[in-house]
């Protein structure tokens, strides 16, 4: 089991965050490539949310065309360099490779992936042409990665785009929310860097979309609009003690750290409440930033945790305890964070029960909420005939991504209420074809 000492320089803090799929180099991409089957039905392709020609990119690779192979993936996924690495690529396409039924390890396709596009990328190679122009405009709210996938595949149609961020960097969690392991910032931005540069999209920065006064000038001023807009913050649990000091979201915090690095302050014990993705990445995270005791909670089993097992294996690695089948009641402490109460619970007749003779306190100096984000409920009341479900998701049509207002489009985390990067990216590339469908139909 790992143990972290407090990083306090940009060189420690880069030590305790080493990267979990290192970039490969030219000989490790050429034998590695050269282990793929090329499976006649390859059911990576058809794991793959952006359906990527995964053995032609790595046929490309093995034959020296690396910038065809980049091309390869980017025509398919305008993410492919960050979905490279920040993919769940071993219960995605590598957890379909065939050699997984021969007990050898898969193709590691992801950094085969990361390879190629980070080659290209660096090179500056040009590949991608902008269409020619139709005379009409889109505007996104959200540069996060259904955005930018969007705005990339309507400038290849021929479209204007303008992008409304409400933050300074593009990118939403992949740059924001997304733990420092598994891509650096410097990484991300690139990729955005040079799709602009070549596609010639603009980004406004700083410009949240908060009234129906922007939205209906944003109406009069474009054809159509696609909704980037992602998830809010960490919801509320509605706890007693919520409001004390050293209680923060998970999202918050790990944008805190991909933006301040070493400088984010992390006390010796600290709780995470949570069973999912992202409770696995703070928790670990705050083992890495030397937190002498880090608790990961869940009230339910191992078993019933959302999170995925090689999620929880690497928390588990960077030295973080487990606590299952255990509620938070009550968040104690004297004006700051000093513990939390927890309560057992236990499965009585398919039923999460609490039981409330088994309470006890787990004593911490901070607490990271790691439980969902809130919906971006308000937002969507500001525009007219804008149809959402029961969960405040966005309702679209499946083919299209229109939304019930005809000039609304809609993908990523809006309308799925939270999945991963690649499932982003393929929303906004096939809602700009959905509006290039109903404008030029």
């Amino acid at each position: 089991m790992a143990e972290y000492k407090k990083p306090t320089s940009e060189k420690e803090f880069q030590k305790n965050f080493k990267q979990k799929k290192p970039l490969m180099n030219a000989t490790e991409a050429y034998y590695e490539a050269s282990r793929c089957l090329f499976c006649y039905d390859a059911p990576c392709i058809q794991a793959c949310p952006t359906h990527i020609d995964i053995p032609l990119f790595i046929k490309q690779i093995h034959t020296d065309n690396v910038t065809g192979s980049a091309k390869t993936i980017f025509d398919a996924n305008w993410i492919g360099n960050a979905c490279g690495v920040v993919c769940p690529t071993g219960v995605l396409c590598e957890g379909a490779c065939v050699y997984n039924h021969q007990d050898v390890p898969p193709i590691q396709i992801g950094r085969l992936q990361n390879y190629a596009t980070n080659t290209t990328i660096e090179a500056q190679k040009d590949i991608f042409k902008i269409g020619k122009s139709n005379g009409k405009k889109i505007a996104i709210i959200g540069a996060g990665p259904a955005g930018i996938a969007c705005a990339c595949e309507a400038r290849t149609l021929g479209y204007e785009v303008d992008i409304f961020e409400a933050k300074d960097k593009p990118s939403g969690l992949t740059v924001h929310g997304i733990a420092p392991y598994k891509i650096t910032n410097e990484e991300v931005l690139k990729e955005i860097k040079y799709l602009q540069d070549q596609l010639k999209f603009d980004i406004k920065y700083n410009s949240a979309i908060t009234s129906k006064e922007q939205l209906q000038k944003i109406e009069k001023e474009y054809d159509a609009i696609f909704l980037g807009v992602g998830l809010g913050k960490t919801a509320t649990l509605s706890l007693e003690g919520e409001d004390k000091k050293g209680v923060v979201g998970a999202v918050e915090f790990i944008e805190e750290l991909r933006m301040k690095h070493h400088k984010t302050n992390v006390p010796k014990k600290v709780v995470v409440i949570g069973g999912g993705n992202t409770a696995m990445d703070a928790a670990s995270e705050a083992a890495r930033m030397g937190a002498r005791k880090t608790v990961l909670a869940y009230r339910r089993s191992k078993e019933e945790m959302g999170a995925y097992g090689f999620e929880y294996d690497l928390a588990i690695s960077a030295g973080v305890d487990s606590l299952f089948n255990a509620t938070p009641i009550a968040i104690v402490g004297n004006g700051k964070v000093e513990g939390v109460k927890f309560a057992k619970t236990e499965i009585i007749e398919g039923k999460l029960q609490t039981n409330m003779n088994n309470v006890f306190i787990v004593r911490c100096d901070m607490v990271i909420k790691a439980t969902g984000q809130a919906k971006q409920g308000s937002f969507y009341q500001l525009i007219d005939d804008l149809e959402i479900d029961t969960k405040t998701r966005i309702v679209v049509n499946e083919e299209t991504f229109q939304t019930s207002n005809k000039k609304y489009f809609a993908g990523g985390d809006a309308i799925n209420g939270g999945a991963e990067v690649v499932n982003a990216a393929y929303d906004g590339k096939m809602a700009a074809q959905g509006i290039n469908q109903w404008l030029l139909k």
